[in-house]
């Protein structure tokens, strides 16, 4: 096969790994469109069922509220303006070229929503983390290594 070929198509299996990626990504919506009312409730809800698994005091679930909370806030600040999140990745490829200003611009408005929030989830986490006992500390751990959510097998 010649250079030249091998070439544009090895181009064109990266660019189309690239848009398929960004699509995938931008399309996958846990609780996208959620009402403040409806995302409260699923918070509660998870809290619920992770203090019954850990068999969590008052005092541990309040650390668990505060950072569901810091969490919250720091995804409500990662989605910033925009209401459509995949137009705005969609709108990167819309034309005959990729718009590398306003990639750019969307790198660097994720990476600061991220700089000024983590501090805040960071403390959040560590405050609830260490006030666990060694067993509930062992649970956590275990279930970071099965990689899946309670419940879900």
């Amino acid at each position: 096969m010649k250079p030249w070929i091998k070439r544009t198509l090895f181009g064109l299996f990266g660019a189309s790994i690239v848009v398929g990626g960004l699509s995938a990504c931008s399309g996958h919506r846990h609780g996208a469109g959620m009402s403040e009312s409806d995302s409260a409730e699923r918070q509660a809800k998870m809290i619920a069922i992770a203090s019954k698994k850990l068999d969590l005091n008052d005092a541990q679930k309040q650390r668990l509220t505060v950072l569901a909370a810091k969490l919250q806030e720091q995804k409500t600040s990662l989605m910033g303006k925009t209401s459509n999140p995949r137009a705005e990745i969609q709108s990167l490829v819309a034309g005959a070229t990729l718009d590398k200003a306003k990639a750019q611009a969307l790198i660097e408005e994720k990476t600061n929503a991220i700089r000024s929030k983590s501090p805040e989830v960071l403390s959040a986490a560590a405050d609830f983390f260490d006030n666990l006992n060694p067993a509930q500390q062992q649970q956590i751990r275990d279930f970071m290594t099965r990689r899946h959510g309670w419940g879900r097998g």
